[in-house]
């Protein structure tokens, strides 16, 4: 079976024996975007969190079926060195990563809410961003959550 979608903006078409493959596999194995992460594999941690039509979606759950026709966005297509995204730069002046790996899902998560919700308050925060951090670096994301929600603002993404 053919899928075709956009993601990172270019179109891409896989073909996929089992249309009920997960999303998330099919990002990090067949077009090697290796940003996406594996956590638990049961849409409960959000280190595979990413973008279908601006949505945040935990992908290890999401049939690749799903993503025909739809723009899909990962943590690489969210900003770049050069030009990151707000969340990305936010990341980076908190210095919030400990171990890094679910980073990518939370920047996901938080660059979908804050497109929702450009002055989230705690409470916003709290009941939107349910990834899970093993390291707990929750005290710096959220500070970084507040400083994105400004650099957006500044930057109107």
């Amino acid at each position: 079976m053919n899928i075709n979608f956009k993601i990172n903006n270019k179109d891409v078409s896989v073909t996929i024996e089992d249309e009920n493959t997960p999303l998330l596999w099919v990002v990090r194995d067949l077009l090697d975007l290796k940003g996406t992460k594996f956590g638990c594999g049961k849409a409960a941690c959000g280190a595979c969190t990413l973008h279908v039509n601006d949505a945040a979606v935990r992908s290890c759950s999401y049939a690749v079926k799903y993503a025909e026709g739809k723009n899909i966005t990962t943590i690489e297509g969210l900003g770049d060195a050069e030009n990151p995204h707000p969340v990305q730069q936010a990341w980076i002046e908190e210095v919030v990563p400990q171990c890094g790996y679910c980073q990518p899902g939370f920047m996901m998560a938080t660059a979908a809410l804050l497109k929702e919700n450009p002055n989230p308050t705690d409470d916003d925060i709290d009941n939107n961003i349910v990834n899970i951090c093993r390291c707990a670096t929750y005290y710096r994301m959220r500070k970084a959550i507040h400083r994105a929600a400004e650099l957006t603002r500044e930057t109107k993404i």
